[in-house]
């Protein structure tokens, strides 16, 4: 069941660089986000029972956990793409667990380990060397330079998702707080859908753009995260979170394929480094936490 998720998400990459080719970064954020939105009230229809009653009093915090958390990491994401590569966009988007570890002793006052320290300044380092070398001419274009931040600032309202959201897991299953997030989330994007470009671009979308767009709001989005919190209920986060290393390698790869983007020795050296620092974050917990119970 993880492989599938790896899989969905390790396509997302690409995906959105094909739906990039017919909509701008806000119609494609915006068109991917209808198909979620539709999905998971049929979802909310059909199986009301099986999920946690929203709550009045979190409506507000749940919004703002859902419009910062989800669509503003997306927006960030597919701005990003339209200058940056899927393979670099998905390994800096793989810091999410560094910034989740930097966020959780700021906020949550979680120690940082000597070790966590060593894998976070790798991961960090690693980003910088895809950032400003990990393409051929990035260094020339200011646009990749911006992209390449604003993937990473993506990343970061990634990471405030989750630690955000952690006391309202006390109330809300993971599965319900999810589509409640990416529902209520998405109503910020009501604005930014009263422009003239959405319906032409949107009526002279090819196939192949609509099954971009598709695959990614019910697959890389609705199904890989369902599979990701069945897969929560059945093994702890450190024992699947090892799964996710997957996916910059297999986005990489695809991206090569079917966009024939050319992979650089420095992308490799970089690419290396932020999973190299994740996998030293990532061990030094589960040992931390085999050692507890």
């Amino acid at each position: 069941m993880m492989l599938i998720a790896i899989v969905v998400w390790a396509f997302a990459f690409p995906f959105i660089k094909i739906g990039l080719d017919e909509l701008s970064f806000i119609n494609l954020t915006i068109l991917r986000f209808f198909i979620v939105c539709c999905v998971l009230l049929l979802i909310l229809i059909i199986q009301s029972k099986k999920i946690s009653k929203l709550q009045k009093k979190d409506i507000i915090p749940i919004f703002i956990l859902g419009f910062f958390g989800v669509i503003m990491y997306h927006l960030g994401l597919n701005y990003g793409e339209q200058y940056v590569s899927p393979g670099a966009a998905s390994l800096i988007i793989a810091t999410i667990p560094i910034q989740i570890l930097i966020l959780a002793s700021i906020f949550l006052k979680e120690k940082i380990t000597f070790t966590k320290l060593a894998g976070i300044i790798f991961g960090l380092i690693g980003v910088l060397i895809i950032s400003i070398w990990g393409t051929v001419g990035a260094t020339l274009e200011i646009n990749y330079i911006i992209a390449a931040i604003a993937i990473f600032i993506a990343a970061t309202f990634g990471a405030f998702y989750t630690i955000a959201g952690k006391k309202l897991l006390d109330r809300y299953s993971g599965l319900s707080l999810s589509i409640y997030a990416m529902v209520l989330g998405s109503i910020g994007l009501l604005p930014l859908a009263i422009n003239n470009s959405l319906i032409s671009q949107v009526s002279n979308l090819s196939a192949k753009g609509w099954f971009a767009i598709i695959f990614l709001g019910i697959f890389s989005s609705v199904i890989g995260y369902i599979i990701w919190y069945i897969a929560l209920e059945k093994k702890t986060a450190c024992e699947i979170s090892i799964y996710l290393y997957l996916i910059p390698i297999l986005s990489t790869i695809i991206s090569y394929f079917l966009l024939n983007e050319e992979i650089t020795f420095l992308f490799i050296l970089g690419g290396a480094l932020v999973i190299f620092g994740l996998f030293i974050v990532n061990m030094k917990t589960k040992t931390v936490e085999k050692q507890k119970t």
